[in-house]
C-alpha cells in the first residue's frame, strides 16, 4: 500500500505528526502496535508549552478531566520545598490523552492501521521506505517518521543506557488527608538511587512514575514491593504520601533501559525521528510529553517545506541540546548524596531556584497565548 508519509508509532509524537500532515493534504497512514490506548510509563505531566501544542492540535484536555498543577514540590528524606511554576501546567493520563488524539487522527484523516507491530523499515526500491508489520503487510512511502517512543525498531536503534536505568509507574487512589495535602503539586521525590515523581491525574487517582538504576533495584531483590519499601526509607516524606493509599493497578508498568540525555545527530534519507527517537530528556523536568510534541511539530513542517530529513535532524539536535544538557547537569546533582541531603533546604531559601530551572529545561515555543483554562 503506497501512501505519501508512513508514521511508525501512535503516541504523542506519531499522532502529532500525522495530525498536523493530513490536515495539510497529505495522505497518512499510521501504523500503531497497541489495539487500544493503554496506560504507559510517563509522569503525565503537561507543561505550558505542551499545553499549546496540543490546544492548536484542537485537544481540550480540560474536557477530558485535566488536572491543573500549580506548584512545584522537591521531597529529600523528611524534608520538602515549594515553588509556584513560571507556567501553566496540567496532568492527564496517556491513555486519556492518546485516545484523544487517536480520535483527532483519524477526524483529519488519518488512515490508522492498529494492533500490528512493525517488524522492520528498510530502504526499498525507487527511493521508498517499507515497513513490514508482524502479519507480513507491507506499507510503502517515500517518506516516514520514525515515532516507536521507548521502543527502538530493529536496524534503527539508539544506544545502549550505560546506567541500566529502570522504571516503574503505579496508581494509586492516596488517603483523603494526603489528596488534600498534595492539592495541585507535582511532587519530586529523591532516593540513592534514582527519583520519582508523584501528581494528581484525572479522576481523584494519583501518578507515581520512579526512576531508579539498575544497581539500586537488585539491592531491593529485583522485586518492586522491595523497591517501594527501600525507596520509602530513603525517603520518609514519600512513606507519608502513600501511607493508607490504595495501589489501583495489579502489578507497575515496568520498562527499562531508557538512555536519557540521548539526542539523535542524523537520519536518512526521507527518515523524520520525532519523540523519544529524537530526543530522551530525564524525567524529573516533566517534559517528555512536551518535547514529542515539540518534534512533531518541527518534522511536520521541515517535511512540508521540503526540508530534507539528513538537514532537518542536526538543526533539531542543535536547538534541543542546551535544554537537554542543562537538565543533564541537574539530574546528575539529584543522584549525589549531598546534594539531596541540601537541596530541601537550599529551596527552601531560595525557592525561586526551582522556577529557574523548570524554565531553563523547557523546549525552544514560539511565543502564544496558554489556553485559559489552566492558565495561573
Amino acid at each position: 500500500m503506497q501512501n505519501e508519509v508512513l508514521v511508525l508509532g501512535g503516541g504523542v509524537a506519531g499522532c502529532a505528526a500525522s495530525i498536523a500532515l493530513a490536515r495539510k493534504g497529505r495522505s497518512v497512514t499510521l501504523i500503531e502496535r497497541e489495539l487500544t490506548p493503554r496506560h504507559k510509563i510517563c509522569g503525565e505531566f503537561l507543561s505550558g508549552e505542551a499545553l499549546e501544542d496540543l490546544h492548536a492540535l484542537g485537544i481540550d484536555v480540560a474536557s477530558l478531566g485535566a488536572v491543573p498543577i500549580d506548584y512545584v514540590r522537591l521531597a529529600a528524606a523528611r524534608r520538602a520545598a515549594e515553588a509556584p511554576l513560571p507556567f501553566p501546567a496540567a496532568s492527564l493520563t496517556r491513555k486519556a490523552l492518546d485516545t484523544a488524539l487517536i480520535a483527532a487522527a483519524i477526524a483529519a484523516g488519518v488512515r490508522v492501521k492498529r494492533g500490528r507491530s512493525v517488524q522492520s523499515l528498510s530502504r526499498a526500491a525507487a527511493n521508498f521506505w517499507q515497513a513490514t508489520l508482524d502479519d507480513g503487510t507491507t506499507y510503502e512511502a517515500p517518506t516516514a517518521f520514525l515515532a516507536t517512543g521507548k521502543h527502538d525498531l530493529r536496524g534503527h536503534g539508539r544506544p545502549k543506557d550505560p546506567h541500566q536505568w529502570v522504571a516503574f509507574k503505579m496508581y494509586y487512589r492516596l488517603s483523603a488527608a494526603q489528596t488534600a495535602d498534595l492539592a495541585d503539586a507535582s511532587e519530586l521525590t529523591l532516593y540513592s538511587g534514582g527519583y520519582g515523581g508523584i501528581q494528581p491525574v484525572e479522576d481523584g487517582i494519583t501518578n507515581f512514575c520512579c526512576v531508579v538504576q539498575r544497581r539500586y533495584f537488585a539491592r531491593a531483590g529485583l522485586r518492586w514491593e522491595g523497591l517501594l519499601s527501600r525507596m520509602q526509607q530513603d525517603c520518609p516524606h514519600l512513606a507519608m504520601r502513600l501511607d493508607g493509599a490504595e495501589p489501583l493497578l495489579d502489578k507497575p508498568i515496568t520498562i527499562t533501559h531508557i538512555p536519557y540525555g540521548y539526542i539523535r545527530r542524523a537520519t536518512e534519507d526521507g527518515l523524520y525521528c520525532i519523540g523519544d527517537q529524537a530526543a530522551v530528556i530525564p524525567s524529573f523536568t516533566g517534559d517528555g510529553i512536551s518535547i514529542a510534541l515539540h518534534t512533531a511539530r518541527r518534522a511536520a513542517a521541515a517535511y512540508l517545506a521540503a526540508e530534507p530529513a539528513p538537514v532537518f535532524q542536526p538543526k533539531l539536535r542543535s536547538a534541543l541540546l542546551p535544554q537537554m544538557r542543562l537538565a543533564e547537569v541537574a539530574a546528575n546533582g539529584l543522584n549525589n548524596a549531598l546534594a539531596r541531603a541540601v537541596l530541601p533546604f537550599c529551596l527552601r531559601v531560595w525557592p525561586g531556584a526551582m522556577r529557574v530551572t523548570a524554565r531553563l529545561t523547557r523546549v525552544t515555543q514560539p511565543a502564544a497565548v496558554a489556553p485559559q483554562a489552566f492558565a495561573n
